[in-house]
């Protein structure tokens, strides 16, 4: 008897088993439907980019996780759960604690560039969705094969400038020290750059100029016949950048010379990347011409004006307007005058 009641318990217990997980089958669905959107696939440092998660159904319960990279990003905030970040993953739980009477179907995860970034970041979020179910709590299967989203965080950039800087005149055949800037406050970034020199203009056939300098070998070099750089390149790139090349410039003969630097890309064919022309005048300037030039100028301004000066005092009158005012006290008088006699003669007359 007692045997034959353990037989029949186990034989319940195994049909329990065996209809819970054919139940479990038949109550898990795959949710098809969903779709992650961005808001941007490119943005600069600072800016902030959008996570949307809308599941194609209403929920009742859900857990979204977004991976993202620490280095480039700062969760902000989510809507639509409880959110919960640990520095390179965020985690929004939301179930709907009124019974199904108030499902979701979106969710949203909102991150922020680093404002530090200096560089172009290519990264991704990656997004899965565990805990599914309907507002009656059937439940869904998990998405575990993450969807991608890729984007772009990559700086503002300004042009590079090119700058050659010296002091006081160029003499013929003479070195005068100079410095070629290259500067920008946000440059884009470069792995293999090269400076790249040419005269354009001198003042005769026979006239030469060089640009040198001593590379990290100690060994000089003119810009104009090797440029400045590896062969490969050198890095350029990030925010204020300034590089500063100390040259000696050397021209043979006086006269204007015409110079056009070109800093140039070597990983893309060397596309100019920056470019500008300088034009030098070689040659002491002479003071006398400068003075009397200078002289000559001031002097017909100082002429220019005293004839203007002159000109007014011709038009002035003689007296200051003191005398016109003496005048019309004079004129009144006499009219005054001339009434009072007119009055009295004709009173004169009334009493003959």
């Amino acid at each position: 008897m007692k045997k034959s009641f353990y037989i029949f318990i186990g034989i319940v217990f195994i049909l329990f088993v065996l209809f819970s997980s054919i139940n479990t089958k038949v109550l898990a669905e795959s949710l098809n439907n969903v779709v992650v959107d961005i808001s941007k696939t490119k943005i600069a440092p600072g800016d902030e980019v959008t996570l949307t998660i809308n599941f194609g159904a209403k929920l009742g319960a859900y857990t979204v996780d977004v991976d993202y990279d620490n280095k480039i990003f700062d969760y902000v905030r989510s809507e639509g759960g409880t959110d919960n970040d640990d520095g390179s993953k965020v985690r929004l739980v939301f179930y709907d604690t009124q019974g199904g009477k108030n499902p979701r179907e979106t969710a949203s995860i909102t991150f922020k560039a680093k404002e530090s970034l200096t560089t172009s970041n290519p990264t991704d979020f990656s997004v899965t969705l565990t805990g599914m179910a309907t507002p009656d709590a059937q439940s869904y299967d998990d998405i575990l094969t993450p969807f991608k989203k890729d984007i772009l965080v990559e700086p503002k950039y300004e042009k590079y400038n090119l700058s050659l800087q010296y002091e006081k005149n160029i003499l013929p055949n003479q070195e005068k020290d100079m410095k070629l800037i290259t500067s920008s406050t946000m440059g884009k970034n470069y792995d293999h750059v090269r400076l790249i020199a040419k005269l354009t203009s001198k003042p005769s056939e026979n006239a030469t100029a060089k640009l040198l300098t001593t590379n990290n070998e100690k060994v000089e070099i003119d810009l104009f016949q090797s440029g400045w750089g590896e062969a490969e390149g050198y890095k350029i790139g990030g925010k204020n950048v300034k590089q500063e090349l100390a040259l000696r410039g050397l021209f043979s003969e006086e006269g204007n010379y015409s110079i056009n630097i070109k800093l140039v890309d070597r990983d893309n064919s060397d596309t100019v990347i920056a470019e500008k022309n300088f034009d030098l005048a070689v040659g002491e300037k002479k003071e006398s011409d400068t003075t009397k030039q200078e002289t000559g100028k001031t002097d017909s301004n100082k002429t220019k004006d005293k004839e203007i000066v002159k000109d007014e005092d011709d038009n002035l009158p003689e007296t200051l307007p003191k005398t016109g005012t003496v005048k019309y006290i004079a004129i009144v008088a006499i009219i005054g005058m001339l009434i009072a006699i007119y009055i009295f003669i004709t009173k004169k007359d009334e009493k003959k």
